[in-house]
C-alpha cells in the first residue's frame, strides 16, 4: 500500500500491491500490470476493455482489477501517512515490501528479515500494522467484488451466450438437452420453494460501520469506471479519500459482545441494502428470460427469504420469546417502511389524466374510496387511490405495531386524517396494486408500471407484512426436560427422561390423543419451561398478528429418535398450535409449525430415513402430513458431521442420507424438501453454492431447497447489490437445472462410483478419527496450536463459541462448537476441516490393488468420476480451493505454540503427511500438480492475498505468545483480535 506522498519518489520500484504468481523474480515483474493511468486515461482504459470482450488475454481483462487493487492501495498508504506519521508508515511499508519478495522469490532470508522486524514492533507499531494489513485486504476484496461486476456487464455489452447461473444459461441448457417441456418448466416455477435463511451463527467479524463505510467505497470504485471530467474525477477521489479515512478512524472491533438485537438490525441492513431491491428485480429477469424462450412470464412468488435471528435458541439462552417479538416487529418496520416509500414515489409518478386517458372500473372504484378530497386530483384516479393504499399500510403498520414506530407522510393537501381500514394481509394489500397495473394495462400504460408498480407487487407477495419467515430452533434435549417437567407436575409420568424410546412414544402418543392439555393455571413450573412455551405462545401470536408465514418452521437439533419430533408436537398442542387429537378417527389434526428434524451427527445421518419411517408410521401422522399438503422437510447438518467424521465422509454420508429419504418418501408418496445446513467454510458445507445444488444427488432438489446464509458469507454475496442479485439468480439457476435437467451417468456406472466412494469414506473418516480423536494430547494440541481461546474473547456473535469448555482441564473436541472449530483451523492456514483424510483413503485404495494393471483401472476409475459425477468433482474442486489455502510453513508458525515438543512434532509432521498424501492424490485424479489450474483467477486471487496476510499470520503468533505467557496489555490483546478479523478478510471466510 503505497503513499502517493513525497516518499513515493524514492520507492517507485518497489513492488505494487497487485501481486503476481508466485515464481521467479523476472517473470512477476514481467506479468504485473503497469501503473494506473492518471485522470480520464484510466476510465477510457476500462471502456475500452468494455468494447474489446474478446481474444484478451487474461492479464488484460484483469488489468482494471489489479489498477483498483493498487489505486485503492495508494489511497490507504495516504491515509497511514496522514493518519499515523511517516514512521509508522515506512514501517508497513518496508514488512509489505518483505513479505512481497519472500512470497514472491521464495525468500528464506527475507523471510527471517520479516520475523524479526515483527518481534521487534512495540504494541502501537503493531496495532497500525496489523490495522493497515487488515483493510488492505478489505479494500482487495472490494476490487475483485467490482471486477466480477464488471466483467458480467461487459459480457451483457457484447451480447455474449449467457453465463452459466444464470436462468437463462439453465434454459438453454434444457433447451439443448431437450430435458425439459414448456409445461415442465411451467410447472417447476409453479411448485417451486426457495429460500435463503439468514443466520446469526457466530462467524461475522466485521461491524456494520465498516460494512457500511465499505459500501460507500465500493460505490465511488464503480462510479470510476464512467466517463467523469477532471473535476468529477477528483471529487470522486475526495470522497473514496475520506470513506478509507474513516475506516481508519473508525474502531474495527467490538467494544462489547453483540446482543441479539444487533444481529437483527445488521441482517435488516441487507435488505435494506440488497433484498428489498433486488429480489422484485430477479423475479423480473426471470419473467424476461422465460419470454425469450417462449414460455408464460408471470410467475408465482415462489423466491422467499427466511431468518433464524430472534428464533434460533440452540445454545443461546440469550433468544426468548422477547427476542422473537422484537425480531418479528423490526422486520415489520422495515417492509412497512419501504411499502409506504414506494407508495409515496408512485403517487407523485402516476400523475395520469382520465380527462387524457381512460381507466378501469376497479381502479374508479378503488379511487373513489380514497380518503383523499383534494379538488387538484380529481381527474388522477391513479394518485387518488395510491393515497387510499397508502393510508390503508399505514393503517395496517399502526395496528400490527403501534404509533409512531413506522414513519408516515401526510397523505396530502385536502386529504382525510391518516386513518383507514387496515389490510387483513399483504394479499389484499397486493391485490390493489394489481389493480392499478391491470388498469395501466388495458389502456396503454404498462410501461408506467415497471418501473416501480410491478416491482412493488413482487415485494408484497415474496415479503408479506413480515418480511422474512422466522424459523423457530431448539435442541431435542431441551424439548425432553420441558415435556418431562410437564408430566410430572400433571402425575403422569414421573420420570420421563429415563423411559426406554418405546415408553416415551406411548405416553407422548396418548397426551396428544387427549384433548385436556398437561398445563395447570394453578401449578408454577421452571423458568426453562416457562421461557420455551413462552416463545411458542409467542409465536401464535405471531402468526395471527402477521399471518402464518411469519412463523412456520420448527427445527429440532439433535434429532436422534423420534420422540425428539413427537415431543414438539405435543408443546405445539400445550401452546395453542395444534388443533385436535392425533389418531383419533374423523379428528383431523393439524400443527401450525412444521416440525423439521436436524440430522447432525454421521450416526444421526445414517438413522435419518429409520427415524422418518418411524414418524410416517405413528397414527394421526398422516392427518398432519395432509394439512402440510402431504410435504416434509428435512434439515441436514454439515457443520457437526464434519467435525464427527471429517470432510470426505461427512459429504458421502449427506450424500448417503438425502438418497435414501428420497426413496422413503416416494414410497409414501411425500414430497421431500431439503434444508442445508451449509456454513461459510468448506469444511462447513461452503463453497460455491451453484456446483454445491448441482452437485446433490439425483432426485433430492426437485424445484424446493432451503440452505442456510451465514455469517461473513451474507456479507461477501449480499453487501453489493448487484453480486446480491447474482447470486440470488445462482440458487434459482441452480434448482431449476437440478430438477429438470437429465442425469448422465446410468444406473449400473453410478453404483459403481458409490462403492469407490464408500470404501474412500470408510478409510478417510478412520485416518481423521485416528488424528483428532484417538490421538493422545490432540485437545491439547489443538487449543495450544491454534487461537481458540482468543477466538473465544471476540465479540463476533451473541451465541457462546463453547459449550463445556469452561474449565481447561475438561476440554473436549466433542464440547467444541463445530464453528470456532472450523474458524482455528482457517486462522492458523491449515483449513485441516477442508481436506484432511483424503490423502489416505486415496492411497489405501489404490494400494489394495493387486498389481499395477490393477491400480491403473483403480486410477482410471478415480479420474472418471471426477470427470462425468457433479457429486465428486464438486468435492474435489472445494478441496483444491482449501489446499490452495493453506500455508504449511505458515502452520508450522502456529505449531510452535505447542509447549511440548514431542506432542508438536508428532501431531503437526501426521498433518503434513497427509497435506502431501492429499494434494498428490488430487493432482494424480485432475491431472494438474498446480493448484486451482482449472481456475485461474481464483488462483491469482488467492495468492495475491498471501504477502497480506503473511505479516498477520506471523504478529498473530507473536502475540499469542506474549498473551498466553501473562502479558496483560491492552493493545495486545486488542492487537491478537485485529489479526483474526484480518486473516477472516484476507481468506474471505471464517467459520
Amino acid at each position: 500500500m503505497k503513499s502517493s506522498g513525497s516518499a513515493r519518489s524514492t520507492r517507485r520500484n518497489a513492488v505494487s500491491p497487485s501481486p503476481a504468481p508466485a515464481s521467479a523474480a523476472a517473470r512477476a515483474r514481467s506479468q504485473t500490470p503497469p501503473r494506473e493511468p492518471k485522470g480520464a486515461a484510466r476510465a477510457n482504459g476500462h471502456a475500452n476493455a468494455a468494447a474489446k470482450p474478446n481474444g484478451r488475454t487474461r492479464e488484460d481483462k484483469d488489468r482494471p482489477l489489479f489498477e483498483d487493487i493498487r489505486y485503492l492501495g495508494r489511497l490507504l498508504g495516504d491515509v497511514v501517512r496522514e493518519q499515523e506519521g511517516d514512521a509508522v508508515f515506512e514501517v508497513v511499508e518496508t514488512i509489505r515490501q518483505t513479505a512481497v519478495k519472500f512470497r514472491r522469490e521464495d525468500d528464506n532470508a527475507a523471510a527471517q528479515t520479516l520475523e524479526k522486524m515483527l518481534r521487534k514492533l512495540t504494541p502501537e507499531q503493531t496495532v497500525s500494522v496489523v490495522r493497515a494489513f487488515s483493510y488492505f485486504s478489505h479494500l482487495a476484496n472490494i476490487a475483485e467484488d467490482r471486477h466480477h461486476n464488471r466483467r458480467r456487464r461487459i459480457h451483457a455489452l457484447a451480447g455474449s451466450a449467457p453465463q452459466a447461473g444464470t436462468v437463462a444459461y439453465a434454459l438453454a441448457k434444457l433447451k439443448e438437452a431437450g430435458g425439459a417441456s414448456s409445461k415442465a418448466i411451467r410447472q417447476f416455477f409453479d411448485d417451486a420453494l426457495i429460500v435463503p435463511v439468514l443466520t446469526a451463527h457466530p462467524t461475522e467479524v466485521q461491524r456494520k460501520s465498516i460494512l457500511d463505510a465499505q459500501h460507500d467505497i465500493a460505490r465511488l470504485l464503480a462510479e470510476r469506471d464512467q466517463p467523469l471530467t477532471a473535476r468529477e474525477r477528483a471529487h470522486n477521489e475526495a470522497l473514496l479519500r475520506a470513506r478509507v479515512t474513516t475506516l481508519w478512524q473508525t474502531r474495527m472491533l467490538r467494544d462489547a459482545r453483540l446482543t441479539v438485537a444487533d444481529e437483527i438490525e445488521n441482517a435488516l441492513s441487507y435488505y435494506r441494502a440488497t433484498f428489498l431491491d433486488e429480489l422484485p428485480a430477479l423475479y423480473a429477469d426471470i419473467e424476461e428470460a422465460l419470454a425469450e424462450h417462449g414460455l408464460p412470464a408471470r410467475v408465482p412468488a415462489f423466491f422467499q427469504m427466511g431468518s433464524w435471528i430472534g428464533g434460533d435458541r440452540d445454545g443461546n439462552p440469550n433468544v426468548t420469546a422477547a427476542t422473537l417479538d422484537e425480531a418479528i416487529n423490526r422486520q415489520a418496520a422495515v417492509i412497512f417502511e419501504h411499502y409506504l416509500e414506494q407508495v409515496h414515489k408512485l403517487g407523485a409518478e402516476l400523475s395520469v389524466s382520465n380527462l387524457l386517458v381512460g381507466a378501469s372500473d376497479a381502479l374508479k372504484a378503488l379511487a373513489a374510496a380514497s380518503p383523499d378530497q383534494s379538488p387538484h386530483r380529481v381527474d388522477e384516479p391513479y394518485r387518488r387511490a395510491l393515497i387510499g393504499v397508502y393510508t390503508r399500510v399505514a393503517a395496517s403498520a399502526r395496528v400490527r405495531l403501534g404509533e409512531g414506530v413506522v414513519p408516515v407522510r401526510s397523505a396530502g393537501r385536502g386529504a382525510a386524517p391518516v386513518r383507514a381500514t387496515p389490510y387483513a394481509d399483504a394479499e389484499a394489500f397486493a391485490a390493489d396494486l394489481r389493480v392499478l397495473m391491470d388498469s395501466l394495462a388495458e389502456h396503454h400504460g404498462e410501461s408506467l408500471a415497471a418501473p416501480r408498480l410491478a416491482p412493488l407487487v413482487r415485494a408484497a407477495e415474496a415479503f408479506g407484512f413480515h418480511l422474512a419467515s422466522i424459523d423457530l430452533r431448539q435442541s431435542s434435549d431441551i424439548h425432553e426436560a420441558v415435556i418431562a417437567e410437564l408430566f410430572a407436575r400433571a402425575g403422569i409420568e414421573p420420570d420421563y427422561a429415563a423411559l426406554a424410546e418405546r415408553d416415551k412414544l406411548r405416553v407422548l402418543l396418548a397426551a396428544l390423543a387427549d384433548p385436556r392439555p398437561l398445563r395447570s393455571p394453578y401449578l408454577n413450573y421452571s423458568d426453562l419451561a416457562k421461557s420455551e412455551l413462552g416463545v411458542l405462545e409467542r409465536a401464535r401470536a405471531i402468526r395471527a398478528q402477521f399471518g402464518p408465514r411469519a412463523v412456520r418452521n420448527y427445527i429440532i437439533s439433535h434429532t436422534e429418535t423420534v420422540s425428539d419430533l413427537v415431543e414438539v408436537l405435543l408443546l405445539q398442542k400445550e401452546t395453542g398450535l395444534f388443533d385436535g387429537t392425533l389418531g383419533t378417527p374423523g379428528s383431523h389434526a393439524r400443527n401450525d409449525l412444521m416440525v423439521i428434524p436436524l440430522f447432525e451427527t454421521i450416526a444421526d445421518l445414517r438413522n435419518a430415513p429409520d427415524i422418518m419411517r418411524e414418524f410416517f408410521a405413528l397414527p394421526g401422522v398422516g392427518d398432519l402430513l395432509a394439512h402440510q399438503d402431504d410435504e416434509q422437510e428435512v434439515m441436514l447438518g454439515y457443520s457437526d458431521s464434519n467435525k464427527d467424521g471429517g470432510f470426505l465422509t461427512s459429504n458421502w454420508e449427506l450424500y448417503r442420507a438425502e438418497l435414501a429419504l428420497v426413496e422413503l418418501f416416494r414410497e409414501r408418496g411425500i414430497r421431500l424438501r431439503l434444508f442445508h445446513g451449509r456454513g461459510g467454510t468448506v469444511g462447513r458445507g461452503g463453497g460455491p453454492t451453484y456446483q454445491a445444488i448441482l452437485s446433490q444427488p439425483p432426485g433430492t432438489v426437485n424445484g424446493q431447497i432451503r440452505l442456510t446464509e451465514q455469517g461473513e458469507v451474507i456479507a461477501s454475496k449480499f453487501a453489493n447489490p448487484e453480486i446480491g442479485r447474482r447470486n440470488l439468480e445462482t440458487v434459482v439457476a441452480a434448482t431449476l437445472e437440478a430438477t429438470l435437467l437429465p442425469h448422465t451417468n446410468a444406473p449400473k456406472q453410478l453404483a459403481a462410483f458409490e462403492a469407490v466412494m464408500q470404501t474412500l469414506s470408510d478409510a478417510a473418516m478412520a485416518a481423521y478419527r485416528a488424528l483428532v480423536y484417538e490421538t493422545p494430547g490432540f485437545t491439547d494440541y489443538f487449543f495450544s496450536s491454534t487461537p481458540i481461546t482468543e477466538i473465544a474473547e471476540l465479540n463476533i456473535g451473541s451465541r457462546p463459541a463453547s459449550r463445556k469448555l469452561q474449565d481447561p482441564k475438561n476440554r473436549k473436541i466433542e464440547d467444541l462448537r463445530a464453528i470456532p472449530w472450523g474458524f482455528s483451523w482457517g486462522q492458523c492456514r491449515l483449513l485441516l476441516t477442508g481436506w484432511y483424510g483424503f490423502g489416505s483413503a486415496v492411497a489405501a485404495y489404490l494400494d489394495g490393488a493387486t498389481d499395477a494393471t490393477e491400480r491403473a483401472r483403480r486410477v482410471a476409475q478415480l479420474k472418471k468420476m471426477n470427470k462425468t459425477w457433479p457429486f465428486f468433482a464438486h468435492l474435489l474442486s472445494n478441496m483444491d480451493m482449501v489446499l490452495a489455502k493453506t500455508d504449511l510453513a505458515v502452520a508450522s508458525r502456529y505449531a510452535q505454540l505447542v509447549a511440548d515438543k514431542k506432542l508438536r512434532k508428532h501431531v503437526f509432521e501426521r498433518i503434513v503427511a497427509e497435506w502431501h498424501r492429499t494434494s498428490d492424490a488430487l493432482a494424480e485424479i485432475t491431472g494438474h500438480g498446480e493448484r486451482l489450474a482449472a481456475n485461474p483467477l481464483l488462483a491469482r486471487s488467492i495468492k495475491n492475498r498471501f504477502p497480506y496476510l503473511d505479516p498477520l499470520n506471523h504478529l498473530q503468533v507473536e502475540l499469542i505468545k506474549r498473551h498466553r505467557a501473562g502479558d496483560t496489555n491492552a493493545r495486545l490483546r486488542r492487537g491478537i483480535h485485529l489479526t483474526i478479523n484480518g486473516i477472516a478478510a484476507g481468506l474471505r471466510n471464517t467459520g
